[in-house]
């Protein structure tokens, strides 16, 4: 299960750096055969890094989303299951001992 989210991380990475690459030769050129300008270019490369910035966001939330089912599917808690009871059990506790308490001032 973590190889997947190693997996899935790495080519999130890569695919960002391999996109920044991948635009800056792009955008060279563009700039020899289309004659586009400075500006052109950086907004252009802005769009490129925001679509990538959106495609590791994306492939997170999948990642997350598939150990979430994996961890379901052989029983696992999830950290938040295991914090909600976490604070059940002491919860709990305080309450035992607060009736363990009672009970020998009720037998004095």
């Amino acid at each position: 299960m973590f190889e997947l989210l190693e997996k899935m991380m790495l080519t999130g990475v890569g695919a960002m750096s391999m996109t920044q690459k991948k635009a800056e030769e792009m955008l060279g050129e563009m700039k020899e055969r289309f004659n586009v300008s400075e500006e052109e270019g950086k907004a252009f490369l802005e769009k490129m890094r925001k679509n990538a910035e959106d495609t590791q966001k994306k492939l997170e939330e999948m990642a997350q989303e598939e150990i979430r089912r994996a961890a379901e599917r052989v029983g696992v808690v999830t950290m938040d299951e295991f914090e909600k009871l976490q604070k059940k059990v002491q919860l709990l506790d305080r309450h035992v001992k607060e009736l363990e308490k009672q009970a020998k001032e009720a037998q004095k």
